[in-house]
């Protein structure tokens, strides 16, 4: 059984920086794929940011390139998500996903936090 708990969300100015923290609970750290979503009030569920299980690769939405910073601690079974210069339109709730490779969709998700920043 895998679950997912982000914590680090909260309110901050535009410009500002928030560091978002998911703690894995389950077997094999490791070995899954890790993401972060985010869904704006009124809007669809979108990608932000993704890490391979070696943290060898990452890749990121074009909207947050260049800000956001995904990274993972495999001793400690957590993945983070750095943003810097935030900009209202990064208001969203922002989620933690797993996926097991080959399989290509994720399949856990943590409960959420929210990121609000402030014009």
């Amino acid at each position: 059984q895998v679950q997912l708990v982000e914590s680090g969300g909260g309110l901050v100015q535009a410009g500002g920086s928030l560091r978002l923290s998911c703690a894995f609970a389950g077997r094999f750290f490791s070995i899954y794929n890790m993401g972060w979503f985010r869904q704006a009030p009124g809007k669809e569920r979108e990608f932000v940011a993704a890490i391979d299980r070696s943290a060898g690769s990452t890749r990121y939405a074009d909207s947050v390139k260049g800000r956001f910073t995904i990274s993972r601690d495999n001793a400690k079974n957590m993945v983070d998500l750095q943003m810097n210069s935030l900009k209202p339109e990064d208001t969203a709730v922002y989620y933690c996903a797993g996926r097991l490779p080959p399989i290509a969709e994720y399949g856990y998700w943590g409960q959420g936090t929210q990121v609000t920043v402030s014009s």
